[in-house]
């Protein structure tokens, strides 16, 4: 589950993080009223940022034209306007897509004078099954680029989570970052505050980029974390009813939204060919193989390993409802899943919808010989496949060759 980045800057803040002072707001007047406070504080500038979950919202287009989702303000009236401009307005970046998302609250911060930007990030090694602190100097970059190009500028310190993220650990990294004396008690604090949000909140990621060495008014140097990204477990949210309360519905797709309610795991994407798949690995397979001839998958729909006839019914009019969709492929492997579940839930779903796409399904293992039979005594036109090729192969002619009905 993603959040908001003032959510991110709460949560870290709580464990002893520092974050610029500011607060967020979701009116153009609120904004005005909290920047006065601070430049009544002696902040000469303050910044406004577009609250969505998406990166790149500084270099960000709103479809009305505006540009950049951050800017910077050396007064309350800049402040106003901008969140004016900015509030209820759709914002495309680079990691939306072109539907962009709609801006309901706006972060108003003061700007402080930088020295350095610093990446650091928290994240489960899947290589050694170990929690790792990832650092970098060239903080304010895409990691992945830096990782590509500059490998040696980022320093990695794994974390035995039996006994935690320890003082010692937290000042090697902050030597590692040639950060001045005077500044590893303050970095030793931060560190582990960071490394506590992500094993609290039963996070995936916690990212800070980034993560500043800032001059205060007074003169004084510290370490703020001016922006933040959290993604939370899904399958822990349970154990933390708190952070439940932190998801934003309005930035979900009511598609997915739907399927969280059946627990399905749904993402949709941009392509034409809707899948239906048991297993998060045969999903991603199942993609794939449909770009490896020619087409675009509609979505990430895994049903599960033990979904009942009524999830099945529910998956399939959840991919119905994307009008994107040219044709459906349905790639079952029946271990603990029978293949007569599922069967059973497409021919209901597929009579009550009055299906006119084309339905390419491929089942095989437990009870796949009874699923055939369900499926071709129903009497609906659907297309079957014996190998993964060949449904992938005939759901992307399918999908090139269905005409669409105008409304």
């Amino acid at each position: 589950m993603n959040i908001h980045e003032y959510q991110a800057k709460q949560l870290l803040s709580q464990r002893g993080v520092s974050v610029p002072p500011g607060g967020v707001c979701a009116t153009a007047e609120k904004a005005k009223a909290m920047a006065a406070k601070l430049f009544a504080q002696g902040y000469k500038r303050v910044i406004v940022k577009s609250q969505i979950h998406a990166g790149g919202r500084g270099k960000g287009t709103f479809k009305n034209g505006g540009q950049g989702g951050v800017r910077f303000c050396e007064n309350s009236a800049e402040v106003y306007a901008n969140a004016k401009a900015m509030l209820g307005k759709v914002l495309v970046t680079r990691q939306t897509d072109s539907a962009g998302r709609k801006v309901h609250k706006v972060l108003v911060e003061a700007a402080l004078t930088v020295n350095r930007e610093i990446f650091l990030a928290v994240i489960l090694d899947r290589a050694t099954s170990l929690p790792m602190i990832m650092v970098s100097s060239a903080g304010g970059m895409d990691i992945e680029e830096v990782a590509a190009k500059h490998p040696e500028q980022i320093f990695r310190e794994p974390i035995d989570p039996a006994v935690g993220m320890m003082p010692y650990q937290a000042r090697k990294i902050a030597i590692a970052l040639n950060l001045p004396n005077e500044l590893i008690p303050e970095a030793t604090t931060l560190l582990l505050g960071v490394y506590q949000t992500w094993w609290e909140c039963e996070a995936t990621l916690v990212e800070i980029n980034p993560l500043h060495v800032v001059e205060h008014i007074n003169g004084d140097k510290d370490l703020v974390a001016v922006d933040g990204k959290i993604t939370l477990d899904d399958n822990a949210l349970y154990r933390h009813p708190e952070l439940q309360e932190l998801r934003d519905l309005a930035e979900e797709s009511l598609l997915e939204i739907e399927a969280s309610n059946y627990n399905l795991s749904y993402i949709k994407l941009e392509g034409n060919i809707a899948c239906m798949v048991n297993g998060a690995g045969l999903a991603m397979a199942t993609m794939d193989i449909i770009k490896f001839y020619g087409g675009l998958p509609a979505n990430f729909l895994d049903v599960g390993g033990g979904a009942k006839s009524q999830q099945v019914s529910a998956a399939f009019n959840i991919i119905l409802n994307d009008s994107n969709v040219r044709a459906i492929l349905i790639n079952i492997f029946g271990g603990i899943m029978q293949c007569d579940i599922i069967a059973l839930g497409l021919v209901t779903a597929m009579k009550e919808a009055q299906l006119s796409l084309p339905v390419v399904v491929r089942l095989e293992g437990t009870n796949a010989d009874i699923a055939r039979q369900i499926i071709a005594d129903s009497g609906l036109p659907v297309i079957t496949a014996t190998t993964l090729a060949d449904a992938a192969e005939k759901a992307v002619h399918a999908a090139d060759q269905h005409v669409v009905t105008p409304a």
